[in-house]
């Protein structure tokens, strides 16, 4: 990937990069436009569009130190932030309706126990996203900025840091193994592949925060002391 790049031919030979641009704001249209003027234009740092394009673009992959210290923290942070509301206001959303849908025919008990592991699952989500919006996220725009934190560093978000993308490996083999008959096959279809890419998405976000978020804020931290 490179900035001089048209940004409709970059965005074409990965899907997944919609949902990139929505969430770092940038919009539909982009004529003959680059990576670079798109960027520019939506007022976001083009290297951190990139590393975060890379991510979903190439597995396994390891952005090199120049990469991670021509991106912006600020940009990142901004761009999990947009991922968080867009699980929640949409994903969730979208998957609850389908999974009720889907259950409508099925006898109370079997519905309310499938209901209710995907509503825990959700809480949990929530509080995990709750802790990293009103801890990490200041935290981390601060020692951008060059404000050094006392009592926290962002080792401590690493220590505690676990994937919340399991349990949705859980919730698919219930449905594939333990759905009544009188379920719809197709709505059945509909609502596995929504949670298999929101499965996939989330392993992506995770990534991020492990592999790029975290290196980057131990450097600023080290220019702070």
């Amino acid at each position: 990937m490179r900035k001089n790049m048209k940004m409709a031919d970059l965005v074409g030979t990965d899907y997944r990069l919609l949902t990139v641009i929505y969430r770092l704001g940038m919009k539909l249209g982009f004529g003959e436009k680059t990576v670079e003027e798109t960027c520019r234009e939506s007022g976001v740092n083009c290297d951190t569009f990139l590393l975060v394009a890379n991510v979903y673009a190439t597995d396994g992959y390891v952005p090199s130190v120049e990469m991670m210290t021509a991106a912006s923290a600020i940009d990142l942070v901004r761009y999990l932030h947009a991922s968080h509301s867009y699980y929640l206001e949409h994903e969730f959303k979208d998957i609850d309706g389908l999974f009720k849908e889907l259950l409508a025919p099925c006898p109370p008990m079997q519905r309310e126990v499938i209901m209710h592991f995907f509503d825990g699952y959700r809480e949990e989500v929530e509080n995990h996203f709750a802790y990293e919006e009103n801890t990490v996220f200041p935290y981390v725009r601060s020692v951008a900025e060059g404000r050094k934190v006392d009592g926290y560093s962002i080792g401590t978000f690493e220590e505690n840091h676990n994937s919340i993308d399991e349990k949705l490996n859980d919730l698919r083999n219930i449905v594939m193994k333990y759905l009544p008959p009188v379920c719809d096959t197709v709505l059945a279809i509909r609502a596995l592949s929504r949670l298999c890419a929101l499965e996939a998405d989330l392993e992506k976000h995770t990534l991020i925060e492990n592999s790029i978020l975290i290196p980057m804020v131990n450097r600023m931290e080290e220019k702070c002391q």
